[in-house]
């Protein structure tokens, strides 16, 4: 759990960072989403390969290894040189640490599994899933501190003295490796990461190439196609990356398509709440991490409360109860985004967190001990996937939204105060990339009438900002409410973990006799 604190810190501490990243590397908006993008992306396209090699070797090796790629990334990551280069190198160790990261979570979650007897298992794994997500709420608190305070480099060489604890602590727990046989599915590894990466490049440069761009839709719908093509190769892998199998499971299915809509708006809302507080709120980075915290209380609790529920009912009454509170929570939010005003949100951050909080720990727990003997690499690879494909698609859209609804906005702004369509929309879309990746609002530079009316119109500007975050936040508690009606078709009951070798959908020794 030490070395997972840091996989789920960097998810977030980068959000607060970002403006100052901007600002004194000179990148732009979508650059500047690729920063954080990479981490998810990379996460969501190796976490098979992870838990596959945890499996191989042994989950005692994996988890070093992958301790020293991602503490070794964090470092490059904070040394980016200033020049045309900085963006490039910050996204390629970015994606790094998400390798890292990939090698370094299933790992764990192995140790979890080995450790504890299948009578335990359960409420083992929900602290696993509740606290390792909390630990997400050190980020926006520790990147605000660590920026304000010294550099927004130190956001990532914080990692290194964590790292060095969490090998420590590895080396003295004398932790027994079990590999497994079997072979590394390489070519799979390559489709199921080239099919993520190339999905998710489209949905991110829509707004530049355009909705209507053959290279969005070549993107989007060759990255899916190569996804089909993964399906259909691991049916007739003998040793594959990941056994299909386990969607036999209908509870484990269900799991999975809850954690995908809800991963949708759990991490991308870091970045838009973060980025929000700064542009229309006007917050310091330590008072958008504050900003954040009222989520997290709400996370906290609700995780504690849905896994006492997970534990005596089964995880059916706690997705739907989560579900519920977080569409209602989110949108809320979005409703009270243009009062501009911290204090008249903090209730709805606060629902929405708690909503979020009774569905991670539960569906992720349920999952695994549903259909643990498929192979907890198999298993986890699947859930995690999941769960950090979805956040990079969410990251991705809700971006684009936000892009699109800003220039919109400030361009009838700028119309409204004189400047012609054709300006107006240009300086707009300026507009929109300063507030979309700096989260600064200095006005700019200049004495010409453009300039003048674009300063006059900074409070406008504001609220333009705020009213395009509206559509992101009605965009979360979308993505709530489809997970509300995908847990409806939840068989309820508690998943009793497998057996080692035993298969999902295959009945073990145990449960035949009974």
């Amino acid at each position: 759990m030490f070395a997972v604190a840091m996989t789920f810190i960097d998810q977030t501490i980068v959000s607060i960072a970002a403006p100052e990243i901007v600002r004194e590397l000179g990148l732009s908006s979508s650059g500047m989403q690729w920063v954080v993008n990479a981490y998810l992306l990379a996460l969501a396209a190796f976490f098979a390969l992870g838990g596959r090699l945890a499996d191989l070797y042994g989950p005692r090796r994996v988890v070093v290894a992958g301790t020293l790629v991602f503490v070794i990334a964090s470092v490059l990551c904070g040394c980016v040189p200033a020049g045309a280069h900085a963006q490039t190198w910050l996204i390629v160790f970015r994606a790094v640490q998400g390798l890292g990261a990939a090698l370094l979570f299933p790992a764990a979650l192995a140790v979890v599994v080995a450790v504890f007897p299948v009578e335990r298992r359960g409420r083992a794994l929900a602290l696993f899933f509740g606290v390792s997500g909390a630990l997400t709420a050190l980020g926006p608190l520790l990147g605000g501190w660590l920026t304000a305070s010294w550099t927004w480099r130190a956001v990532f060489w914080v990692n290194v003295p964590v790292a060095l604890v969490a090998l420590v602590l590895t080396a003295r727990a004398h932790i027994r490796d079990r590999p497994r046989t079997g072979t590394l599915d390489v070519p799979g590894a390559v489709l199921v990461a080239v099919g993520m990466g190339l999905s998710v490049l489209g949905f991110q440069q829509a707004w530049s190439w355009g909705w209507g761009s053959w290279a969005t839709w070549l993107c989007v719908v060759g990255g899916l196609a190569v996804l089909y093509v993964f399906v259909r190769y691991e049916r007739g892998v003998r040793h594959p990356l990941i056994d299909l199998r386990v969607f036999r499971d209908k509870a484990f299915t269900v799991d999975t398509v809850v954690l995908f809509f809800a991963m949708l708006a759990f991490v991308p809302v870091f970045f838009f709440s973060s980025v929000y507080a700064q542009v229309s709120l006007g917050a310091s980075p330590n008072q958008a991490a504050l900003f954040l915290l009222y989520f997290f209380v709400g996370f906290a609790l609700a995780s504690q409360w849905g896994g006492r529920i997970l534990d005596k009912r089964g995880p059916r009454r706690s997705l739907l109860v989560g579900t519920v509170l977080g569409a209602v929570g989110f949108a809320l939010w979005a409703h009270r985004l243009t009062h501009l005003s911290m204090h008249d949100q903090w209730p709805y951050v606060v629902l929405a967190g708690a909503g979020i909080g009774f569905v991670l720990a539960p569906a992720s727990t349920d999952a695994v001990n549903r259909a643990i003997g498929a192979s907890y690499g198999e298993v986890t690879g699947i859930t995690q996937t999941v769960r950090n494909y979805a956040a990079s698609v969410g990251l991705a859209v809700f971006g684009t939204l936000l892009s699109r609804a800003t220039t919109e906005n400030v361009t009838d702004t700028l119309r409204a105060r004189g400047v012609s369509p054709d300006l107006a929309e240009r300086v707009a879309r300026g507009v929109s990339d300063s507030a979309s990746g700096h989260g600064g609002s200095a006005p700019p530079p200049g004495t010409g009438p453009v300039a003048t009316a674009t300063r006059d119109a900074v409070a406008a500007i504001r609220m333009d900002f705020a009213q395009a975050n509206q559509w992101v936040f009605y965009g979360m508690a979308i993505a709530l409410g489809l997970a509300f009606l995908a847990a409806l078709r939840h068989p309820g009951g508690k998943g009793t973990p497998l057996e080692p070798g035993e298969r999902a959908g295959e009945p073990g020794p145990a449960r035949e006799k009974n």
